[in-house]
């Protein structure tokens, strides 16, 4: 049996821990077009893809579902955003 070595293992730790980022990043922003029954059709965001989770300015979240050419549709996972900016 190998044995464990913590100078070893702090060492890898802290070298796979030197590249994480605190702050989340936003990838890409969308522009809500619609909103109605829990739904909200959002235009630009191009590389998400379905099941994803989506964040609105207001902090209200939501789930990719539908994606369309030129808009997503997302589930709404609580109160009518009234932000028109989404992002991924």
């Amino acid at each position: 049996m190998a044995e464990v070595r913590p100078d070893e293992v702090s060492a890898i730790l802290r070298q796979q821990l030197a590249g994480f980022k605190t702050e989340k990043e936003l990838e890409e922003v969308g522009t809500v077009l619609q909103v109605g029954d829990g739904i909200a059709r959002i235009y630009g965001l191009t590389r998400v893809q379905s099941g994803e989770l989506i964040e609105f300015e207001n902090g209200l979240r939501g789930v990719v579902l539908n994606l369309e050419e030129d808009n997503v549709g997302a589930v709404l996972l609580g109160n009518l955003p009234k932000s028109r900016k989404a992002t991924w």
